[in-house]
């Protein structure tokens, strides 16, 4: 599966928020995408995940133009997206949570909904919380439950929009090591993530976008060594 964006352009009015941007990735993948906030990424993921439509150009799921199809019909198209800010249906249980993910998402039902919620909970670590209800999380378990959620539609390319966002060191770690097992899975992972020296752990490629464009693309190390990168981006961090 590939899904592509060809000359995405994005306006709020007279605001430019995306420029003619050119991405694309495949399953198996993994990129990860960083810039300094308003740079347009999570209006990129946004518009790869049809929850909004570009002013401009088009986005193509395996060649076919799919720039107006809902989000609704790409989830069933095999694509996913696990939000920044967790929005579980609070009075429902984890596995209820997770059992729409399975059933509405994905079409399943009977055993193969009850076998796909199983092993979601289990790579989610969430077994334990199965029959908790949702807004007596955590953050942690949030934001797993953010994760199982989009999984149990059962995804072939994962758009992660900064999951790792508020969790401690050793929180985020333990997040390094469920994304990566999802990318053994062959899934594709495109994350957007602020904490740069996690994401560099998971992904193979790296974008950094700065005023709506893509100003760097290519192996993570070399990306960030950039210096076009380090005055958009870590520069500005630092500053």
């Amino acid at each position: 599966m590939s899904l592509r964006g060809d000359g995405v352009t994005r306006r709020f009015g007279d605001l430019l928020v995306l420029d003619r941007v050119d991405f694309e990735v495949h399953e198996g993948d993994a990129v990860g995408i960083v810039g300094p906030n308003g740079a347009g990424k999570t209006t990129l993921l946004s518009i790869l995940a049809g929850a909004l439509r570009p002013t401009g150009g088009r986005v193509r799921l395996d060649g076919h133009d799919v720039t107006g199809m809902s989000p609704a019909n790409r989830c069933r198209r095999g694509i996913a997206r696990a939000m920044q800010v967790p929005r579980p249906f609070g009075g429902m249980t984890v596995l209820e949570n997770v059992f729409v993910g399975a059933s509405n998402g994905a079409g399943l039902t009977g055993r193969a909904a009850s076998a796909r919620c199983v092993d979601v909970l289990e790579t989610c670590g969430l077994v334990e919380l199965a029959n908790r209800r949702a807004d007596s999380l955590g953050l942690l378990h949030r934001k797993r439950l953010e994760l199982a959620r989009a999984l149990a539609t059962g995804p072939r390319i994962l758009l992660l929009d900064e999951i790792g966002g508020g969790l401690t060191d050793a929180e985020a770690a333990d997040l390094v090591v469920t994304v990566r097992q999802l990318r053994e899975r062959g899934i594709g992972i495109v994350w957007i993530e602020h904490i740069v020296h996690v994401l560099v752990q998971v992904v193979d490629r790296l974008v950094c976008m700065d005023a709506g464009r893509i100003i760097a693309d290519g192996e993570p190390q070399s990306v960030l060594a950039d210096a076009v990168v380090v005055d958009a981006y870590l520069g500005k961090a630092a500053s």
